[in-house]
């Protein structure tokens, strides 16, 4: 097999791959954003005690975990025109992913909330402060510190994820090997070069969720797997 790999195939589309690890990193950066958002705003709704709150809050999450990324994002694409919204396809797929980690990022952030020891939120409570002042200064400064390496790790799998983009023809890293693989015949040298691109962006957060791990001092709680 090797004898037949073409290296100086790879080598030509290289221009190619590194405009599309591009568009995976700024595509990846800008759905985690609207994932955290998004996240922000479900855990917000799940952790009130009024169920017009919460129970939307958790029929959503349920229902994005219990359903594939890809047949929501051929909803949004196939499912939105039918009924009037039409959208560029990268945008639709910036959403997609934005919408499907969010429900993920909720439940870790939840958790994150909820690892904070009910003693401290009573001395809270004993002191004085207020809802929002106990969130503020007690609560959220601890959460974040436990949030940070698993959210790191829905990062890592929304990077992986975001190859399903090119099945709506984004032009990021799955779709420059498509473009190899059928321009030249080649799908090992097209396919292979993706992989170790995205083994790249991997261990780089990898590293990253170690790292910050370390710093803070905190075993990870779980993540999406």
């Amino acid at each position: 097999m090797l004898e037949n790999f073409s290296f100086r195939t790879i080598v030509e589309y290289l221009p190619l791959f590194g405009q599309g690890f591009a568009a995976t990193l700024w595509l990846s950066i800008v759905s985690f954003a609207g994932a955290l958002a998004v996240g922000i705003i479900l855990c917000a709704m799940n952790l009130q005690r009024s169920r017009l709150l919460q129970l939307p809050a958790k029929i959503y999450i349920d229902a994005i975990r219990a359903t594939p990324l890809l047949a929501q994002l051929y909803f949004l694409y196939f499912g939105l025109p039918r009924l009037g919204v039409v959208l560029p396809e990268l945008f639709v797929g910036i959403l997609a992913l934005a919408l499907n980690s969010g429900a993920y990022i909720a439940e870790i952030i939840r958790a994150g909330i909820l690892s904070i020891s009910r003693g401290q939120v009573e001395a809270g409570i004993a002191s004085g402060m207020t809802y929002s002042q106990r969130m503020r200064l007690v609560i959220l400064p601890q959460a974040i510190r436990v949030t940070i390496p698993p959210l790191l790790g829905q990062a890592i799998v929304l990077v992986k994820d975001s190859a399903l983009l090119s099945l709506i023809s984004v032009a990021e890293l799955t779709r420059a090997g498509q473009l190899l693989a059928s321009d030249r015949f080649m799908p090992a040298e097209g396919f292979v070069t993706t992989a170790a691109c995205y083994l790249v962006l991997y261990y780089g957060l990898k590293s990253l969720a170690a790292f910050s791990a370390r710093w803070l001092g905190v075993r990870p709680i779980g993540s999406r797997t």
